[in-house]
């Protein structure tokens, strides 16, 4: 019996395979149908008057996938040209980053007035106005911070602590002050200014540029060494915005450091020497990613020290029965051409000394 797709005859003979093959190549799929140019009107299309048997289809409506691909690039080249629009048009321009400022620094040397006092450190601290002070780095307070209209809290707190650090590094630290490594410090700076901070060390100079203690506070060890006594200091940081893109730190301190002669055995014969550094950082938003400062500003009185000492290298401290007497600053010629050197002197006022008479 025929199947329900075979000829009432059946398959006829001497065609292969029930004659399935031979019109395999011209089976229809949907793809072919959809891509021809020529579509039949249904049969009631076709009973309308003046109705023609086929319409011609639409290259758009052959190519739908093709259509969509096209829109899907119109799209993106539109919403690429508004970004690009949005971006040139947009009001918050990014800040222009900011030129580092080179250090502009002076060292005022304070000379005393009569002999310099001497006696171990507890006594002289005691009897100073140094007396209340705190010791080391707990003496330099950081404030509270609040956010400013273009910083947050964290990065105005950045500022703070960072200011701390190069404080503590340039006039705490042991190493710093007796002639040592100065490389800490160096790496807080921003770059730009390292190369002024290695001149100021290679070739001193009281030029209000490349002094090197305009940068941190240190004695020569063959001169002076440290009495075994905590640094006293204390004073304040603040801080403002001085621009969208910058952050300025403000500090202003008082270091009380014991010396004695070098090598000299026993603290019986320190004397105290006072450092007040005030000290302007900035900071740009580069800055305070990579944990650095700018120092612009520095301004040290230094005493009991003698108007004619070179304070540009070392802080040279008078020491404990030494006296100023006849003591002067150095005279400014204004006829002389070139690089000028300004020398400024002050007095110790009275009471800045320690006051050991009577005391035993």
């Amino acid at each position: 019996m025929a199947g329900r797709g075979d000829p009432p005859e059946g398959t006829p003979e001497g065609v292969p395979g029930g004659g399935e093959d031979e019109y395999r190549s011209v089976v229809f799929d949907e793809s072919f149908v959809r891509a021809a140019r020529l579509q039949e009107f249904s049969a009631q299309e076709r009973m309308g008057e003046h109705a023609r048997a086929v319409r011609s289809r639409h290259a758009w409506a052959r190519a739908g996938a093709s259509r969509q691909a096209v829109a899907l690039v119109l799209l993106i080249a539109i919403a690429f040209a508004a970004a690009v629009y949005m971006g040139v048009r947009h009001p918050y321009q990014t800040p222009q980053p900011q030129t580092v400022e080179p250090l502009h620094s002076s060292v005022v040397p304070l000379a005393p007035r009569g002999e310099v006092p001497g006696g171990p450190p507890d006594l002289l601290f005691r009897h100073s106005p140094a007396a209340e002070f705190r010791t080391g780095a707990e003496g330099v307070t950081v404030p509270g911070a609040r956010r400013t209209q273009s910083f947050s809290e964290s990065q105005v707190m950045t500022a703070l602590t960072t200011a701390k650090e190069y404080l503590v590094k340039s006039a705490i630290d042991p190493g710093v002050l007796t002639g040592g490594p100065v490389q800490a410090v160096r790496l807080l700076l921003d770059p730009a200014q390292q190369t002024q901070f290695d001149q100021s060390f290679e070739h001193p100079v009281d030029d209000g540029r490349h002094a090197a203690t305009g940068w941190l506070t240190r004695f020569n060890p063959a001169e002076v060494s440290m009495v075994d006594t905590p640094v006293r200091v204390r004073g304040t940081l603040t801080v403002v915005e001085r621009s969208p893109a910058t952050l300025e730190v403000a500090a202003d301190h008082v270091f009380v450091y014991a010396l004695q002669r070098a090598h000299e055995r026993g603290p019986d014969h320190a004397s105290l020497f006072t450092v007040r550094r005030e000290t302007r950082f900035r900071f740009d938003r580069d800055d305070l990613r990579d944990h650095h400062v700018e120092l612009v500003q520095s301004t040290v009185l230094a005493g009991p020290q003698a108007c004619a000492a070179n304070a540009s290298g070392y802080l040279r401290p008078m020491l404990a029965g030494q006296s100023a007497k006849g003591d002067a600053p150095t005279g400014t010629d204004p006829y002389t051409t070139g690089r000028t050197t300004v020398s400024l002197c002050g007095v110790m006022a009275p009471g800045t000394q320690p006051a050991l008479d009577g005391q035993s």
